[in-house]
This record gives structure tokens, C-alpha cells and sequence, in this order.
């Protein structure tokens, strides 16, 4: 099955859009007018590059307003659609897309409707041309896909069939299981768009906000299943209005709009796998937990890092054998320091960063496999004699991911020479958690990857106060790994809000990890004496507990299925600190009512 992209979904001139779409795998286009008014080579040149590039220009859109007019309004319109009728055969476009008329003007006529479609669509057989005519959600008349079917079927024309655009249907909370009515053949292209699930302005919604599949809260699994059981074989066409997308980079846009489109293919396939010819993605490994996180440091935050590392009552256990790396162990928790790793240069002196996250995997070349086919590029990794050979893959936000099996003989941690023995001081156990902080402009982007690699449960959308700002905040899970992604909801907010990244462990005891954390003197982040008043009047917690809590500044948070407790060392960097975790019972969040607490006191200047 075909792929396609409106060229409305990307940045950049015309050529530079055809070359994106191109370079990410897409087969097609839609040819947005607007792309075409503005380019400076003529249509025939147009799909003489398209050619060259290997795409084909699978529809011409939008042709507006044209039906259930005036006489003299109606004559004036089939001219307008003899002159793209034209523009369209030097393009090569074979169909083009009528919306429905969405001007005050409009005459609530279906039959005077469907007999204008059926002129339209004759005209455009005189060409060679057919027509797919779409139900706008903002339509005078026409808003659903149900009226624009029972147009086309009483207009009656070979050349005439209907555009099915998942936005215009989810959007309004139509019920898309009706679309199987429709004879495939009668369905003649498929737009898909996600939106995020907030209600506003249907039009101001489907100019800015739609999202690739994947990205927003439409089922579109579902809804593609529908079309593709009525028989549609057409093909699956992106069109998203987006305001990111629009500035953003074309080829990076291009690549993540193919890595939804192949995610969205292989849910659809899965359910329609007969019917169906869509490619299948190789099965995820479910990740068995972190085998170890790396910081990348300069050597001014690699002391600071050591320091505090030992401190927690971890140990440094090894040298790694041809890089500037250290491990740093304490139970099954893991970190690497690595003084090779390049620092972006418009870091300050001491900071660091995790660009490194071991995944310990139980299938590597498995979880490589799929990697690859949901477009991740290779790290680029050198690799000594002897060292283990472990598949890495670069992902949206920057961050390397090795696919890792610590429990075989020749294993990762063979390429250390041993330091010490670890033998950890303050009761740390694992990695409970790793949070990232991708640009604001590649959020989405960045969670579909890394919950499509993995195939990990998404979250709930998270916002809370920040000093500077709102953050918002999204987890992707599953048991023992879990990946948190903080960005600021304005992305020009203030740099005080953006860069953070941690790394939480999990521990036995918080408290015996706190009097440790004491006894060696790590500096804690103190907790303001107001929020322990407010834990003793919304909580059930005894006056001694929380004397105890706020004697160490141990945070606590309790849901129905179990209590949370974090812990904070102060900062290493200005851009990654430690959290360290205890859960009790079934508590399976990340104590979010608690953020606004710790950020307002990680941003204080004293």
C-alpha cells in the first residue's frame, strides 16, 4: 500500500518539500495550490522533478466552494475548474480534490448539490481526471462524510467518488464504523490527520493543531480499519496543519510523518492482516529495565559528578578499556561518566548531560530490527578490539540507546577493567526512572519514537507550574523501564525551564538512603516548611512521620494503589540532577503533585 503526504504537512519551498517526502520513503503527494502558486517552476517542471525524484502527484487540492451555487455563480466556478484541469494534466495529477462549500451564499439543496458534482466530475472525465469530493467539518451544508456519500451516490458519475479525511470525521465525534456502507471503489482517497483531544474553533483546530498518527487522541487504528475493510486500496495520505511543522525542518518533519505512517500500517495490519497489503514491523522486546544510564561530563562537572556519585554511596568499579569512561555501580544501578562524549558548545563550563541510555534487552537484534525500520539512524559508535558489540541507535531528542544484555559472559561490562568491587552504602537498588528534555518543537515526535521502539503504554499529558513557566510532562512505561519527557508548554520560555534532565533510583529504605546521604554529606534540596503544613492537613500521616519527612526533605505522595517517597540531592549541573524513589505497594506514578515543589526550590538562586 502507497504512502503519501500533503505537501501542506512540511516546511520550505516546493522543491525542498518533493525532496523531503522523497528522501523519507513517501511514493506521493498532494499538491497544495497554494505550493503551486508560489513556486516559480511551471507545472510541467513540477512533475519533472517529481518524477526524478520518484513521486508521483497523487492529488490536486483543495478546489473550494463549488457547489449548490447560483446559476451565474456555478458558470464562473466550472471555469475556475477548467484552468486547474489543465494545470492539473501538466502535472500529472490524476484527481483532485472539491471540499464542501463552506460560503454563507450555499443553497441547502442536495439534489442541486449532486447535479453540480455531477457536471464537475463529467468535465473532469473529458480530461482523464476524476474527482474526490470531502465533507469539510466547517461545511455550510455539507459536515459529514455520511451527506458528502449520499451526494456522490445520488450524482451518480464514474469519475466522482469521496474523500474520507479522519480529521473532519473524529473531530466531530462521528461514528466512522458507517464508513464500511461505502463501496470501496466509490472511495477514492484516504487524508489522515490526530489532533490533540482539546476542544476549540473547528476550523482554528484544523489550521494549527493537527498531528501525525500517533501524536493526538483519535483512534485512528480503528478508523483505518473501517476504510480498508470497504475495500479502499488507495493510498495512505498524511495531511496535517500544523504549526511546528510549518517551521520546522522538511526532512526531519518527512522522516517522523513515515515513522507514524509505518507505525499506524503494522496496528491496522494486525487487525486486518488478510485483507491487507501492509508491511509488517519486526515484534518489540519488552525492555527488562536500564542496564545503566550514561553522563556526558567536561572535567570540571566529572569531579563534581564523582564526588556526589561516592558520596551516594556509590562505587567506582571500572575503567573502561579504550575510552575515557567510568562505571559507577551501587546494587543494580549503573552509571558511566564519560569524558569523550561531546558536550554541545554552547554549554557553560560543568555541565553535563545523559546521552546514553543502556536498555537491557532480552532480544537486541530484535529490538535493532525494528529500530531500523521505524527510521532511527545508527549511532555513530567506535568500537575497540574485543569490545562487546552492542546495536545503538540515535532517537528524536539526541540521546543514544543501546540495546543491552548484561547477564551474558561477553557482556557489556567485559569492556571495564575492574577499579573496585561495588558494594553500594545507602541502599540504592536500580534505575526506577530516566527523565529527558527534548526541544518543545520535537515532543511528539520524540514519544512516538520511543513508545513505538518499545512498545511501551503512554501516559496521560501532564502539566504543572513552574517558576518560569508551565511544563508539561509525559511518561511511556512499562514494568521496570520508564522514560519521562519534560518540555515547556511555550517553547520560548525561559532556558531556566529547559535542558533538565534526571536520573531516579530506586531504593529499600528512603529514610536509611537519607541518613546515609547525611552521615556522608551530601547536600540535600531543602523543602519549604509550608509544604510539610500542607502534607499534615491533606494527608493521614501522623505528626512523627512527618517530622521524619521533613527533617530529611523527603517529598511524599499516595494514590489508592500505594505511597510514593522522593529524595533530592541537589543538583550536579544546571541541566541533571539524582532523584531517589521508594514505592510502596502498587503506587506506579512519578509523584507529579509534587513537582511544582521541587522545581520551585531547584530554581531558587539560594
Amino acid at each position: 500500500m502507497r504512502r503519501s503526504i500533503a505537501t501542506v504537512s512540511l516546511s520550505g519551498s516546493l522543491v525542498e518539500k518533493l525532496s523531503a517526502a522523497a528522501a523519507a520513503g513517501f511514493d506521493g503527494v498532494e499538491l497544495f495550490e497554494t505550493d503551486l502558486i508560489s513556486c516559480p517552476l511551471r507545472p510541467a517542471e513540477i512533475k519533472r522533478q517529481a518524477d526524478d525524484l520518484g513521486l508521483t502527484i497523487d492529488l490536486y487540492q483543495p478546489f473550494r466552494d463549488f457547489e449548490a451555487v447560483s446559476a451565474e455563480l456555478l458558470q464562473r466556478n466550472l471555469k475556475r475548474a477548467e484552468q486547474k484541469f489543465a494545470v492539473m494534466a501538466a502535472l500529472g495529477a490524476p484527481m483532485m480534490l472539491a471540499c464542501s462549500n463552506a460560503r454563507a451564499e450555499a443553497i441547502d439543496d442536495d439534489a442541486l448539490a449532486a447535479e453540480h458534482l455531477h457536471l464537475l466530475a463529467e468535465r473532469a472525465s473529458r480530461h482523464g481526471l476524476s474527482i474526490a469530493y470531502e465533507a469539510l467539518a466547517w461545511g455550510t451544508h455539507v459536515d459529514d462524510y455520511l451527506h458528502a456519500w449520499n451526494l456522490v451516490r445520488i450524482a451518480d458519475h464514474p469519475n466522482l467518488g469521496i474523500c474520507l479525511d479522519s480529521f473532519h470525521i473524529l473531530t466531530k465525534n462521528t461514528d466512522p464504523a458507517r464508513i464500511r456502507e461505502i463501496p470501496g471503489e466509490k472511495i477514492f482517497f484516504l487524508q489522515l490527520a490526530d489532533a490533540p483531544g482539546f476542544a476549540i474553533d473547528t476550523l482554528h483546530f484544523s489550521r494549527h493543531y493537527r498531528c501525525f498518527p500517533g501524536q493526538g487522541g483519535f483512534d485512528l487504528t480503528a478508523f483505518t480499519e473501517h476504510v480498508l475493510a470497504a475495500g479502499y486500496r488507495g493510498p495512505l495520505s498524511l495531511e496535517v496543519f500544523n504549526d511546528v511543522f510549518r517551521q520546522a525542518d522538511a526532512d526531519r518533519t518527512a522522516v517522523d510523518a513515515m515513522r507514524s505512517l509505518i507505525i499506524l500500517g503494522d496496528a491496522v495490519r494486525q487487525r486486518l492482516p488478510v485483507q491487507t497489503s501492509l508491511p509488517e514491523l519486526p515484534a518489540f522486546s519488552q525492555p527488562q529495565g536500564f542496564a545503566f544510564a550514561e553522563i556526558s561530563v567536561d572535567a570540571h562537572s566529572e569531579k563534581i559528578a564523582q564526588d556526589l556519585l561516592a558520596r551516594m554511596g556509590f562505587t567506582h568499579t571500572g575503567k573502561h578499556k579504550s575510552k575515557r569512561v567510568q562505571l559507577w555501580e551501587q546494587g543494580s544501578a549503573r552509571l558511566l561518566l564519560n569524558h569523550s562524549h561531546p558536550l554541545t558548545t554552547d554549554w557553560a563550563r560543568g555541565d553535563a548531560a545523559i546521552s546514553v541510555i543502556g536498555v537491557e534487552d532480552p532480544n537486541s537484534s530484535r529490538s535493532a530490527a525494528r529500530a531500523r525500520e521505524l527510521l532511527a539512524p545508527q549511532a555513530p559508535r567506535a568500537v575497540g578490539v574485543d569490545e562487546a558489540l552492542l546495536p545503538a541507535f540515535t532517537m528524536p531528542d539526541g540521546t543514544d540507546l543501546f540495546f543491552c544484555r548484561t547477564c551474558e559472559p561477553q557482556n557489556w561490562l567485559a569492556d571495564f577493567d575492574i577499579v573496585s568491587s561495588a558494594a553500594g552504602q545507602a541502599g540504592l537498588t536500580s534505575i526506577d526512572h530516566v527523565a529527558l528534555s527534548p526541544a518543545a518543537d520535537h515532543f511528539d515526535e520524540t514519544l512516538l519514537a520511543y513508545q513505538a521502539t518499545f512498545g511501551l503504554e503512554l501516559r496521560p499529558i501532564e502539566e504543572f507550574a513552574d517558576p518560569y513557566g508551565l511544563l508539561r510532562s509525559r511518561a511511556v512505561t512499562s514494568e521496570g523501564f520508564n522514560l519521562i519527557f519534560n518540555v515547556p508548554v511555550i517553547g520560548g520560555a525561559d532556558p531556566k525551564q529547559s535542558g533538565v534532565q534526571h536520573i531516579a533510583f530506586s531504593c529499600s529504605s528512603i529514610f536509611q538512603a537519607a541518613e546515609t546521604f547525611r552521615a556522608n554529606g551530601v547536600p540535600l534540596l531543602p523543602i519549604p516548611q509550608n509544604y510539610y503544613d500542607d502534607l499534615s492537613s491533606r494527608t493521614g500521616l501522623t505528626p512523627a512521620t512527618i517530622a521524619r519527612l521533613r527533617e530529611y526533605g523527603i517529598l511524599y505522595d499516595k494514590t489508592s494503589a500505594g505511597e510514593f517517597y522522593q529524595l533530592y540531592p541537589t543538583s550536579l549541573s544546571r541541566n541533571i540532577f539524582f532523584e531517589v524513589v521508594q514505592r510502596i505497594d502498587g503506587y506506579d506514578g512519578f509523584g507529579a503533585p509534587n513537582a511544582p515543589v521541587r522545581r520551585a526550590m531547584q530554581s531558587s538562586p539560594s
